[in-house]
């Protein structure tokens, strides 16, 4: 566990889930800046946080929980940041009502007076975000949005400039930026262009006919990703009243297919986005018929699912945290479904062929076949002995 010093104190803050192996921080040098600048610390007059204070992106919670003294409002489409909030409040010793969580979803509060920005990985939801803010700030709201270097581009600044106000950059400090934005209210509102639809084309394999919804943030918003197309080519067969599982759903392309090849089918929607589980469900209401079953979850993979519950699980796996390259997610997202599934349950998963998946899935369920490949992509099924 690291400590974050900041002017507000010192915190001992981790990431979610909990995992004494896992030795990346829960901030980093942009977040660090954000708070210097804010307690004025930098050589700049502190920033007046009496008001209401929205902090939207806050990748684990060390914003809100430094900032804690504050009341502020915490904006993510991630539920393990929120997670990951909860407990290092927990572990601040924060009163439990002193950090408000939203959703990216949720309807902002009416008035903002300070409003930081951990820039977003994609450019997608950092503009479905500031449409959204835009008409809650004032003449008057501090805007400062926090990134490294590599994350703040030229259509970054853009965005800000069009849907906020005249935008400006910070000098770099340990390779992080701070973005400056004055809100215009003359500025004409229009609402975001999110969520989109497209339709599958001919040649997509079960997912043919499909229209698919993308919230602003999903990977791959404006097309099908070859990964997820590879694999819906090459879907197993579900016959009969199976309970089955879209295992990082996305935009729920894989389950809605297999839905709509089984409408017996009882199908599980999880993801820790919020933004991918309404995806999912707008795909899945657009295409199923009215007699299909199926539930929308938000959460940390399976860990809400009882064991020997479910006969199928489909998994396309991220191997991205953020900056970070990791297996994390990927292992938890194996060893949940090894404890869901029922003896004789399958687990398939699509996977880039240099990620090695098949090492994990036949030390978890002590075996693992290829079902097909290509030059780039592998699908693995493992079944639960």
């Amino acid at each position: 566990m690291n400590s974050l010093t900041t002017s507000w104190g010192e915190f001992a803050l981790t990431r979610f889930p909990e995992d004494p192996r896992d030795l990346l921080r829960a901030w980093d040098a942009a977040d660090e800046y954000l708070l210097r600048h804010l307690a004025g610390t930098d050589g700049d007059p502190a920033v007046d946080l009496s008001g209401t204070v929205a902090v939207v992106g806050d990748r684990w919670g060390a914003l809100a929980t430094a900032l804690a003294s504050h009341r502020p409002v915490q904006i993510t489409d991630s539920f393990l940041a929120q997670e990951a909030t909860r407990a290092n409040l927990r572990r601040s010793g924060a009163a439990p009502d002193a950090v408000r969580l939203l959703s990216t979803l949720d309807t902002p509060p009416d008035r903002i007076d300070v409003l930081l920005i951990r820039v977003p990985k994609s450019l997608a939801l950092l503009e479905d975000q500031l449409h959204r803010l835009a008409p809650r700030l004032h003449a008057g709201t501090v805007v400062v949005g926090t990134g490294m270097v590599t994350e703040i581009h030229t259509s970054t600044l853009k965005l800000f400039e069009r849907i906020v106000g005249p935008t400006r950059t910070s000098l770099a400090a340990k390779k992080a930026r701070l973005i400056f934005c004055t809100p215009d209210p003359k500025l004409a509102r229009t609402g975001s262009p999110w969520p989109r639809s497209y339709e599958l084309p001919t040649g997509s394999g079960a997912g043919t006919g499909l229209s698919v919804t993308n919230h602003a943030g999903i990977f791959c918003a404006e097309r099908l990703d070859i990964g997820t197309r590879f694999l819906l080519r090459n879907l197993p067969h579900s016959r009969g009243p199976e309970r089955i599982v879209d295992l990082g759903c996305g935009n729920g392309v894989l389950g809605t297919a297999v839905a709509v090849g089984n409408p017996e089918a009882e199908v599980l929607f999880v993801d820790e986005s919020h933004q991918a589980v309404a995806s999912a469900e707008a795909t899945f209401r657009s295409n199923a018929g009215p007699d299909a079953r199926a539930r929308f979850l938000v959460g940390d993979g399976l860990s809400a699912v009882p064991a020997q519950t479910v006969d199928l699980v489909l998994n396309n796996p991220p191997f991205h945290t953020h900056q970070a390259t990791t297996d994390a997610t990927a292992w938890r997202m194996f060893a949940g479904a090894c404890d869901a599934l029922r003896p004789g349950g399958e687990l398939w998963v699509i996977g880039n062929r240099h990620l090695g998946y098949h090492v994990k899935l036949r030390r978890l369920f002590g075996n693992c076949e290829v079902v097909t490949s290509d030059p780039k992509f592998v699908i693995l099924r493992a079944v639960k002995n």
